[in-house]
């Protein structure tokens, strides 16, 4: 049973920093994109950062939104994926989904898988 747990959401004051953080338990034969989504309350759920190769962090697709904020990260030998936020705004108040495509036996195709999500305010 794969399982994709968030931690780290909180309520902040704006110009502060987060770090969220993702843990991805379960039998895994191959990982291919990581990353993160994000919910703002009433919008839809929109990218946020995504790793299309875990096997390559040399490039990370970033929104407009977050770009020169917030950084992707992969440690792969814990099977975690991070998200360090800068400079928060109110406008990133939303919940933080994980987001891992994933293959689940040896000759399975990659699926995508979701965490719960954690909560992220932004507000004085």
């Amino acid at each position: 049973q794969v399982e994709l747990v968030e931690s780290g959401g909180d309520l902040v004051q704006p110009g502060g920093s987060l770090r969220l953080s993702c843990v991805v338990s379960g039998g895994i034969f191959g990982t291919n994109a990581m990353g993160w989504f994000r919910q703002a309350p009433g919008k839809q759920r929109d990218m946020g950062a995504i790793i299309p190769n875990a096997r390559n962090t040399g490039y990370i697709n970033y929104a407009d939104s977050v770009k020169g904020r917030f950084t992707a990260s992969i440690d792969n030998a814990k099977k975690m994926v991070y998200l360090q936020m800068n400079t928060l705004k109110p406008e990133d108040t939303a919940v933080y989904y994980c987001y891992a495509e994933l293959k689940t036996t040896m000759v399975g195709s990659y699926r995508p898988y979701w965490g719960q999500g954690t909560t992220v305010t932004v507000s004085s």
